[in-house]
């Protein structure tokens, strides 16, 4: 489970500004103790926050690891992959929930099902199909989202030269 760093922090900040609020009980600590509880507000708010296209980038190098790992046949890297395109899916309505981009989420979630179960299988022709839909979802996303000149297609070249595709 992952832990909403900045939720945690305020609710810190909330329950020791309770005590403090409660163990001191008059109203000059409490104005001190409100400045100091909207100054944290504001420098959380100002807290760096990755935007979709962060976002958006790593999953397209996922999405081309996935390709090359599946067909190299590494079902241990292409599995990871996807489970990293999740985790970020995950981390995108977490941080980006304000984006109306977000709804369109789940047309990819059953591509990636597809793609696991084809992965988990180790067949190379079931890989391909799945991966060529998990492509296809990708650009019906980006077409709903009015994103349509962001086109995914099959890599051509592996995105990293420094990695080794094939299994050891």
């Amino acid at each position: 489970m992952k832990l909403n760093t900045p939720i945690i922090f305020l609710l810190i900040v909330f329950i020791c500004g309770l005590s403090l609020f409660s163990a001191c009980g008059s109203g000059n600590n409490n104005a001190q103790l409100q400045v100091q509880v909207d100054s944290l507000n504001k420098k959380l708010a100002q807290t760096y926050r990755p935007g979709l296209g962060e976002f958006m980038m790593g999953i397209q190098i996922h999405h081309a690891k996935i390709w090359y790992a599946g067909k190299n046949q590494n079902w241990a890297l292409a599995n990871f992959e996807v489970g990293e395109i999740r985790e970020t899916l995950e981390d995108v309505k977490q941080y980006c929930y304000d984006r109306p981009e977000v709804k369109s989420l789940p047309i990819i979630y059953p591509a990636l099902d597809s793609l696991d179960k084809a992965i988990k299988a180790k067949s190379p022709q079931a890989f391909e199909k799945g991966f060529i839909l998990l492509t296809n979802s990708c650009n019906e996303c980006h077409q709903t989202t009015n994103h349509q000149f962001n086109v995914i297609k099959t890599p051509e070249t592996p995105p990293f030269t420094n990695q080794e595709f094939k299994v050891k």
